[in-house]
Formats: structure tokens, sequence, C-alpha cells
């Protein structure tokens, strides 16, 4: 049986986020979900069982006090955190295509990266002294293929985010490694979610063609990557960003 863990998953009330969310309680661990969505409490309701619950809090993760309310809930609840999953995240796109460069807001550009980026530095920021006094971490932050490399359907303020995340999580690595804290990322390549159905159909259909599996993936295939990366197996990776893309971007 492996050792209990407390998990909080940001965006944990659907998509990538509800998959990991299910994945981890699914092991027996204690979650948290912290998401904007209304239907939170109800998702941890659904998930919990007596032996593993599933607790939720309602917030916006762009904004930061609420973000210092789910740090002071997750240690009310647990203690601490021993894994946290950076999964919420959001694209300025409208009617399903990405805004161009130049017709990106201030306003489009800020909220973009306090929800994609910010939160996941500032999160980690309140939950590492925990993990170094306990002597184990684990951080997970999902960013993207487009943060890899061009990918013109995802915009410049979601791709310039998603990078800044993947250089997150090697500094963070890097500075984390000795007190037992491993920081990793998963950059899923186009995943059927919500998010990415904001895309026109056109541009879905193209890029299942692109991919050498020959399909999208599903949400199950980026939360067994996650689980993964969280697990005891995996101490020894760390700095590592692990695609998950059907192949569509090999280096």
């Amino acid at each position: 049986m492996p050792t209990q863990r407390s998990v909080l998953v940001t965006g944990g009330a659907a998509g990538i986020g509800l998959a990991i969310a299910r994945g981890f309680a699914g092991l027996g661990h204690r979650v948290l979900l912290a998401d904007l969505s209304e239907s939170v409490h109800a998702v941890a309701e659904r998930l919990s069982t007596p032996h593993a619950p599933v607790h939720a809090e309602r917030v916006d993760v762009g904004d930061e006090a609420q973000l210092l309310r789910i740090v002071e809930r997750a240690k009310a609840l647990f203690g601490g955190c021993d894994i946290l999953v950076n999964c919420a995240g959001i694209s300025s796109k409208r009617n399903g295509l990405p805004t161009p460069p130049t017709d990106v807001t201030t306003a489009d550009w800020d909220r973009v990266l306090r929800v994609n980026l910010s939160a996941p530095f500032l999160l980690s920021r309140e939950l590492i002294p925990g993990m170094r006094q306990r002597g184990f971490g684990r951080i997970v932050n999902i960013a993207s293929r487009a943060g890899r490399t061009y990918v013109a359907p995802a915009g410049v303020d979601y791709a310039a985010s998603k990078a800044g995340l993947i250089g997150l999580t090697r500094h963070l690595a890097g500075t984390c490694a000795p007190d037992g804290i491993t920081v990793n990322c998963v950059a899923p390549g186009r995943i059927e979610t919500a998010l990415s159905s904001l895309s026109a159909p056109e541009v879905i259909a193209a890029a299942a063609k692109a991919i050498p599996v020959g399909r999208l993936g599903n949400t199950d295939e980026v939360a067994a990557a996650v689980l993964f990366l969280a697990s005891d197996d995996a101490s020894y990776i760390t700095g590592a960003c692990l695609d998950v893309n059907g192949g569509v971007f090999m280096t």
C-alpha cells in the first residue's frame, strides 16, 4: 500500500485536472481541488471516499489573495501539501481562434499570465517550505506543446505563459533537488478538453491529421503521466518536461 499523500490540484473540476484528481483519489490519497467552477464542490463529493477524502475550494487562481486561501485550507486540512499539481489554465481565444499578437490587449496578457504562470509560482513559493521540512515533495506543472515549439492556434499569450512555466519548472527543480522535492512538467499536445474545443472544427481536424498516432489524446493519458511523476517511483526524475502528444513533437 503506497503512503497516503496530501495533494492539491488546481483546475481540478474538469478536463485534465479532473482526470488527475480522480487518479490521485483512486490511489487513496487525500485531495484538495481548487477551481473557479461552481461545480467543484459537487465534483469533490463525487470523488470522495471515507478513506480518501476529496475537498474543494472555489477560487480564482488569478487572484493572489485567493491563492493564499488555498494554501491555508491545505494546511488546515492536511497540515501541508505533499504534491502540488498546477493544472489551471486559460486562453484568450475569441470565437475559437487565437487572437493575433497585435490585437492581444494588456488585460488579456495579464490575465493569462496570472493564471497560467504566476499562480504556479505563488503556490510553489508558499508550499515548498513545508515540503522541505517533511523531506518530500512533488510539484507537477501542466505546460503545453505550445510552450515547446510554435503552435499557431495557441495564441501568443498562452504560448508565452507555457514556455515560462517550463522555465519555472527547471529553475525550481534545480533549487529544490537537495531537499527531496522533485519538480517536473507535462506538456500535452492536442487533448480532448473544453479548452481545446474552443478551436474551430477545421483546426481540430487538421491537428488530428498531423498527429502520428492519428487521433487526439484523452485526459486520462495525461493524468497517467502526472501520477507517475508524483509517485515514489519517479524520485530520480526532476527538471523534466514529459511530452504527451501522440508523437507530433519529437526532440
